[in-house]
């Protein structure tokens, strides 16, 4: 009687033996990566990526570009003040490489870089502006431009021109109003040349109505995203 309870008491503890050994050849499973054994975030690939694309978005606006756009109030050399901004509208799209970067009627702001009434500029007027920003892509841009000068000597003379870089040297783009001979336009005036017999008044101060049309020139390049 003892030999067979001895064998069942042996067979018991031989088969608790092998079942705890089962449990211990097979570990329980982890959530580690085996393609990312450290456990680290695949981010960064993913980051590198992001920072390509960005890059390859980005769309340069040349040096020089013209940018037309359309007064938004009046100005004028007996009532402007130099500093005083002044609001604006583009008049026509501007491209590169054949994909609009700047819509027509995107806002814009400028400045009044010198404005001196009849009688305070040896004898005539003078009004001169700036652009200093646009809208692009619904954010307002800050860009440097060339200005426009014009100014009013003696008898119903004018001028009207591009100013670069804040020298003073610049294009002539309008045209003297004595008549035909020794007027100058240059090849980029554009609709700030064509408005520039509504800038004056007779032999007063030099106006520029709301919705006058003035052109300026990038002298730096704008990075747009």
């Amino acid at each position: 009687m003892k030999s067979p309870r001895l064998l069942f008491v042996l067979m018991f503890f031989a088969l608790a033996f092998l079942m705890a050994c089962g449990e211990k050849s097979n570990p329980p499973a982890t959530t580690t990566n085996n393609a990312n054994p450290s456990g680290a975030g695949t981010g960064a690939p993913e980051s590198k990526d992001k920072e390509k694309r960005s890059a390859a978005e980005v769309t340069v606006i040349p040096s020089g570009t013209v940018i037309v756009v359309r007064l938004g109030e009046s100005l004028s050399s007996k009532s402007s003040q130099a500093g005083q901004s002044f609001s604006a509208t583009v008049a026509q799209p501007v491209s590169v490489d054949g994909k609009t970067v700047i819509e027509e009627g995107a806002a814009a702001r400028g400045t009044v870089v010198d404005a001196k009434g009849l009688g305070h500029f040896k004898g005539g007027a003078r009004l001169q502006v700036r652009l200093d920003s646009v809208t692009i892509h619904g954010k307002e841009q800050q860009i440097e431009t060339t200005s426009v000068a014009r100014s009013l000597k003696g008898k119903g003379k004018r001028s009207v021109g591009f100013i670069g870089g804040g020298a003073g040297a610049g294009a002539l783009i309008g045209a003297l109003a004595g008549g035909g001979k020794g007027a100058a336009i240059g090849a980029a005036a554009g609709a700030g040349a064509g408005t520039a017999g509504a800038a004056f008044t007779g032999n007063k101060d030099i106006v520029l109505p709301a919705e006058t049309a003035l052109t300026f020139r990038l002298t730096q390049a704008v990075d747009v995203r």
